[in-house]
């Protein structure tokens, strides 16, 4: 049934159902109406130009401390599977060695 619904514009899910005139997202409680279309944001770049997309691979530029931590993400740390969100910061992502975080996109360049 999902094959025919749209993904969740809010998380991507997949798993979209209808309930009367509203699609709703299981997964992050996204309602929406069937005619709305996805919202697109301002674009986001990296470092150098290069147009980005979720489920990206960037590579860090430049050594970044971690806020709360002593630990530093290093450069050429490569980020797989990116996710572009609105804010200060314009990725999510999970950082090897690390977790999750929030990276700028002036401090990444895509792989």
């Amino acid at each position: 049934m999902s094959d025919t619904l749209p993904p969740c514009p809010a998380c991507s899910s997949a798993f979209t159902y209808e309930m009367d005139a509203l699609l709703v997202c299981p997964e992050c409680g996204h309602e929406w109406t069937a005619g709305e279309g996805v919202a697109t944001g301002a674009e986001v770049r990296d470092s150098v130009g290069n147009l980005l997309a979720d489920g990206d691979d960037v590579t860090v530029i430049k050594d970044l401390k971690v806020k709360g931590s002593s630990a530093t993400v290093k450069v050429g740390t490569k980020v797989r599977g990116i996710r572009l969100v609105d804010g200060d910061h314009d990725i999510d992502c999970k950082v090897p060695g690390i977790g999750k975080m929030g990276l700028k996109s002036q401090f990444v360049k895509k792989a």
